[in-house]
């Protein structure tokens, strides 16, 4: 395919002067690249390139020279020679997104959920740079918009009056509320920058961007080991546009996050391998514009639905279509799709639109428990084996009633709808919530206690620790646990229960659970007994395998170690093949470790490991609690732990990392054991 390419500068204004670290914006100079296919002139497309002055490293004298240049070339080849535009971030960026567009046909540049707008891309809203008063104004401003991620820039007034602000913010909207990132735009004197941290990590701050200048890569590399809290790079990142620069940069500096602008961190193809890298070393991610039109904007949203695929939670910097007066209207793209607020929750009514459709299969999600929540299309009639067999082994009944009290974007909100509907049960729905049972949670149904509840770890003990939550649950007739391993402290307090307590063990690929056990009653037992119709075994690295013909086509092989009963039939799960840790030879299992030493802590913590140059990988400890616990913990490990399961690093964090689901975000906390 071959191409006519034209480009024409345009002047963009801002509706307030935006102000940054290097000064106040009051307009933005950008040029639009346009490419028509030379065999038929109705296939057109679209770029922006849009390089920030001072900024950018192909913000130069020369650039239209340059930009024409390139331009010529694909007219010529009919492509874009990568290697060759490299050194031209924001210009090859342009040119990739226009020829996207001229292929496609469309705005949509990706065939993805957001593109063809099923699925949202949850964004932070962005509080500029400005006086005390014009700061809070605007986030009072976001705050009602409904936006629940904040992203402040920093650095423009003095560092007390934002840490002021900041502890405003804290004392009226807790983290679970508001999620707070700010960004320093390298303000911080690498002599200054740890003590500021300490004091912004005491706020429940996500993560800190950039906070100081770029370049000073042993000194970023000192703050990102002992910072306090998340860093993230995005600045760093800009004149890296070799492989082996980048990996240079990121080897070196191990940082808990990057941030890549298209514009400014090598377009479409640098932006992918960005995150490739990052991904490879456990590093988190994310993508945000560089003050683009919309254009450009639509172009990185579509990318970041790409890279990071359907379901995105963590929000992205993606709001800053409004900032100009004069922003170029663009028909049939999806950017109204990028919610401001926490993607909606998928409602019972969503879940049954889907089900009664003319489709044979249901979307759903995994955990991401492990990695990255990934998408796949389940049969609707094997969702169906798998309640029967549920419904069957729990004897539930036609008009018994149920409590549905999970998300409905994941497997266990699902399977409690299709129970419902193949075994006719009366289904009662509340929002998720740590206190399902509780009067607020119930205000709206006529029930409160039922034959079958499911719910996760994290929600039972949280309905304990009230006594009405706690008498209601004693009423229900069935509880079952899933979605997390059941703590010894929990189960010895869910003994002495009346009524059925089961915990579960299953996966989102066995839709829901495939095996039960006991945890109360005269069949209260460590093993796991698999359902009917579904046969288990071990493989010779001592992981689970499952046969369930009626859920699941050919055997499905776990990462799960297990220890099998002498029947053979039944199983003990003892921890995941990928949370092992290889500590100078010995073999160490961190869900074995938490289930010697957590019921002897005092505080939520939780094993990670970290590489060492001694012993390969060491056992690390993430506790929510402060550096003065740190003596007492040790102690309470050398008495508990058999001497090489001691952890050899201890990691004070404010919250430990879950996923959306509850279960513990092991990736998150290798990352934060590393730094």
């Amino acid at each position: 395919m071959k191409y006519d390419i034209t480009f024409e500068p345009r002047t963009l204004h801002f509706r307030q002067p935006a102000g940054t670290s290097r000064g106040v914006y009051t307009e933005r100079k950008i040029w639009i690249v346009s490419a028509v296919d030379t065999d038929d002139s109705s296939r057109r497309g679209v770029g922006e390139c849009a390089p920030l002055p001072k900024l950018s490293c192909d913000d130069l004298p020369d650039y239209e020279q340059r930009l024409a240049k390139a331009c010529q070339m694909v007219a010529t080849t009919g492509s874009t020679d990568i290697d060759e535009v490299r050194r031209y971030p924001s210009i090859l960026f342009g040119l990739e997104t226009a020829l996207q567009h001229c292929r496609r046909g469309s705005w949509q540049l990706t065939d993805t959920a957001f593109a063809r707008g099923e699925e949202g891309i949850p964004i932070n809203g962005l509080i500029w740079m400005g006086s005390f008063d014009e700061m809070n104004a605007r986030i009072e401003d976001k705050l009602k918009q409904g936006f629940s991620c904040i992203k402040l820039k920093i650095g423009a007034i003095d560092f007390d009056s934002e840490l002021a602000l900041l502890q405003k913010i804290r004392s009226r909207y807790g983290k679970q509320s508001i999620q707070l990132r700010v960004d320093a735009n390298g303000a911080f004197a690498p002599c200054d920058a740890m003590q500021r941290l300490e004091a912004l990590s005491r706020l429940d701050i996500h993560s800190i961007e950039q906070p100081i200048r770029a370049g000073q890569w042993s000194e970023m590399a000192r703050l990102c080991r002992q910072t306090p809290l998340p860093i993230a790079l995005d600045e760093e990142l800009i004149g890296l546009n070799s492989k082996s620069e980048k990996a240079e940069m990121i080897d070196t500096v191990r940082p808990q996050y990057i941030v890549i602008k298209p514009s400014l961190h090598g377009g479409m193809q640098g932006t992918r391998e960005w995150v490739a890298m990052a991904d490879e070393r456990n590093i988190g991610s994310w993508l945000t514009s560089a003050l683009e039109s919309n254009i450009g904007l639509n172009a990185i949203a579509n990318l970041t639905a790409d890279i990071y695929g359907d379901n995105i939670s963590f929000p992205q910097g993606l709001g800053t279509g409004a900032l100009f007066t004069d922003n170029i209207e663009l028909g049939d793209s999806r950017l109204q799709t990028m919610g401001k607020k926490r993607k909606e929750a998928m409602t019972v009514n969503d879940f049954l639109n889907s089900w009664n459709d003319d489709r044979e299969c249901v979307l759903v999600h995994t955990s991401g428990s492990t990695g990255k929540p990934k998408p796949m299309w389940v049969e609707k009639r094997r969702m169906e084996n798998s309640a029967r067999m549920t419904c069957d082994f729990l004897g539930l009944n036609a008009g018994d009633t149920a409590l549905l009290c999970m998300p409905l974007d994941f497997i266990a909100g699902k399977m409690m709808v299709v129970r419902s509907i193949v075994r006719q049960l009366r289904l009662y729905a509340v929002g998720p919530s740590a206190h399902p049972l509780s009067k607020d949670s119930l205000k709206d149904i006529d029930a409160d206690c039922f034959d079958f509840v499911a719910m996760t770890p994290m929600q039972v003990f949280s309905t304990l620790q009230d006594n009405e939550e706690r008498c209601r649950l004693l009423r229900c007739s069935h509880l079952l646990i899933g979605g997390g391993a059941v703590s010894r402290q929990l189960e010895d307090e869910l003994r002495l229960f009346p009524n059925a307590v089961w915990s579960s063990y299953g996966m989102t690929e066995t839709l829901s659970h495939i095996a039960l056990r006991r945890i109360n009653g005269s069949g209260a037992s460590e093993w796991y007994t698999p359902m009917s119709g579904v046969s288990v075994g071990q493989s010779v690295d001592g992981c689970l395998w499952i046969e369930a013909p009626a859920i699941v086509e050919g055997r499905l092989q776990t990462n799960d170690i297990v220890r099998m009963n002498d029947d053979g039939r039944r199983f003990m799960v003892i921890g995941r093949k990928d949370n092992i840790i290889c500590s100078g030879g010995i073999k160490i299992q961190m869900e074995e470790v938490e289930r010697l030493l957590l019921p002897h802590l005092p505080m939520k913590a939780m094993i990670s490991k970290c590489r060492d140059d001694k012993f390969g990988e060491t056992v690390v400890l993430l506790a929510e609690s402060d550096a003065q616990s740190n003596a007492d913990i040790e102690a309470v490990c050398r008495d508990v732990l058999p001497k090489y399961w001691c952890p050899k690093k201890i990691v004070n964090v404010s919250q430990l990392p879950t996923t959306a689901t509850g279960k513990p975000d092991r990736a998150t906390a290798e990352r934060m054991a590393s730094s």
